[in-house]
């Protein structure tokens, strides 16, 4: 795979700059690769492609936009060995997690949008009129380093299937494996100029997109300050925008008769541990009952003990290394913040200083003690640093688990009926009650600062679309 040009108009091409952005190994901390440092002129390149393929891919009909989509997935399928291998080494994900859920859960989402839309309702008949649902036109994606592959498949596949053209900007940090789904569209025979392809930094190519007067819409994942910036850019323009952005999210156990709590720890563990806390929907803060703290601590700890750190491309280790210094740094400053706080490091350390050599390696943390008003239990810490937090009554944990300006995720572990109730009166966009599994039909996303509109599922697909009504009940 060549990762030195960029895709636009059907084309791979240099960047106009002529300069690169090195791609790090974070778990060697070797420079493996580099790719064009994307500016203003290879957007608006991108731009006028994608603008000037829009009327001819809206006019498609959706079974011709599905069957280009099923070519690209069966390709996308096999290309599972090198996606697993590319990812590995530009996140530091490890293995086992790399396969599961960074590659092959993307395989489900893309079927689970197919599936879902022939069932958007494009045409809704009103009582004196007919209200369509149209694509939107020129949509620039803007996607994050921690899921490579899902943030972007969560954009494109809906927003194409829906009619319009993309315009990506995948990460700086881990771009690489992006260049592999282009591969995808370009042998599935999608027309040139539908997907183009940008890499560079936020700061660049991000803004250029988001004030372009040719593109309609944006897409941004990341974190919200990023989000509140690109809006800003957007809006002098009045683009749409949607915008998925960051959490702290509340996982309420409700107290067990047996005090056997090892099933929703393992759950709680497999959110903000695995992918080594670089997940926004991770279970950071986790509410316990006031007079079970000593028996979950116990099992805090024991349980801890089974999530490995080590090299990424060992099938056997649950975490690989953090996804560059930078979130190295900002990781470690923020354990010792919760020692300075006065929280109680329950489990895990302070991490040492980086030597020459090895990678951006973080054990997982446990703190307790934590009071909600500390800056660990409020900040979006972004790695696998555990807040467990005390609460009195249900009215107590509800009041806790609402108490931050974050509502992406939750999750509530207990008697059904009651974990639901409580479920309800949880600000967030998503809750998970039990053992309960993802569901792609579902929409995805957050109330408060954790963004706007939802992904996924047919309201995914509703987020690519305009609506237009006639007026059509005159008599001829």
């Amino acid at each position: 795979m060549d990762y030195e040009k960029l895709y636009i108009t059907g084309e791979w091409i240099p960047g106009a700059s002529g300069t690169f952005i090195d791609v790090e190994n974070p778990a060697t901390r070797e420079i493996f690769d580099r790719v064009p440092a994307g500016n203003a002129e290879d957007v608006d390149k991108a731009a006028k492609a994608a603008h000037a393929a829009f009327p001819a891919w809206a006019a498609k009909t959706l079974d011709e936009r599905i069957a280009l989509m099923e070519k690209f997935l069966e390709i996308f399928r096999s290309q599972e060995d090198g996606l697993i291998d590319i990812t590995i080494k530009e996140l530091g994900s490890p293995w086992a997690f790399t396969k599961g859920s960074q590659v092959e859960y993307q395989y489900v989402r893309t079927r689970s949008y197919i599936d879902l839309a022939p069932t958007v309702p494009m045409v809704e008949k009103m009582a004196e009129s007919t209200t369509y649902r149209e694509p939107v036109g020129v949509v620039g994606c803007i996607t994050p380093w921690n899921y490579p592959l899902g943030q972007v498949i969560q954009k494109i596949i809906p927003a194409l299937l829906m009619g319009n053209t993309i315009i990506l900007k995948p990460s700086q940090h881990t771009p690489l494996s992006a260049y592999w789904l282009v591969d995808a569209f370009e042998k599935a025979g999608f027309p040139k100029g539908v997907f183009n392809l940008v890499t560079g930094r936020g700061g660049e190519v991000g803004n250029a997109l988001s004030s372009h007067p040719l593109v309609d819409m944006i897409s941004f994942t990341g974190s919200t300050k990023g989000g509140v910036t690109v809006s800003k850019h957007a809006l002098e323009s009045v683009k749409r925008i949607s915008l998925e952005l960051g959490g702290k999210s509340p996982y309420v156990i409700l107290k067990a008769e047996d005090h056997d709590y090892n099933k929703p720890i393992h759950l709680c563990f497999n959110t903000i541990f695995l992918n080594s806390g670089q997940t926004c929907t991770a279970f950071s803060r986790l509410l316990i009952p006031e007079s079970e703290k000593e028996t979950i601590e116990k099992q805090l700890v024991e349980i801890a003990k089974e999530y490995t750190v080590g090299d990424p491309e060992d099938h056997n280790v649950k975490l690989g290394p953090v996804s560059s210094r930078a979130q190295y740094d900002k990781i470690t400053s923020y354990i010792k913040k919760g020692v300075e706080e006065g929280a109680t490091l329950l489990y895990g350390e302070v991490p040492k200083d980086l030597g020459e050599t090895g990678g951006y390696y973080i054990h997982p943390v446990i703190f307790t003690d934590v009071k909600n008003s500390m800056t660990i239990a409020q900040d979006e810490i972004f790695g696998p640093v555990l807040c467990v937090i005390t609460y009195k009554d249900i009215d107590d944990a509800v009041a806790i688990a609402n108490d931050v300006r974050y509502g992406l995720n939750a999750g509530v572990y207990g008697p059904k009926q009651e974990a639901i109730a409580v479920a309800h009166r949880i600000q967030s966009g998503n809750v998970y009650i039990n053992d309960s599994p993802r569901d792609t039909a579902a929409p995805f996303g957050g109330y408060k600062e954790s963004g706007i509109g939802r992904e996924g599922g047919v309201y995914g697909m509703i987020e690519f679309t305009q609506q237009k009504a006639l007026f059509d009940t005159c008599k001829e």
